[in-house]
């Protein structure tokens, strides 16, 4: 049984049981957290959702919070002598899948 779930702007494909990292939430570790935006549940059979199925929800628990790799951002411009290094560092909420309920 697998879900699809739409948080911070992305999709997730998640499972019970799955360890996934999603946009900072802003709940403590330990915090359970319901997403109510499933798109898809696959189970017995697949419902799809016209934008959302209506009555399923994720629920999940709030293992970690952290900052992820560092990315550059780097500006150049050609015959200028223009350049500018840029550094950062996304946010993140790892979440364990505990339930799907559909």
């Amino acid at each position: 049984m697998y879900a699809i779930i739409a948080t911070g702007g992305k999709q997730y494909k998640v499972s019970e049981g799955d360890v996934i990292k999603v946009e900072k939430l802003g709940n403590a570790v330990g915090e359970t957290v319901t997403f109510d935006q499933v798109l898809l549940v696959n189970d017995a059979d697949v419902k799809v959702g016209n934008p959302t199925v209506a009555g399923a929800t994720v629920t999940a628990s709030v293992v970690a919070e952290g900052k992820d790799r560092k990315v550059i951002v780097y500006k150049y411009k050609r015959k200028t002598g223009y350049h500018k290094k840029n550094g950062h560092r996304q946010l993140f909420t790892k979440v364990k899948i505990e339930k799907i309920n559909a």
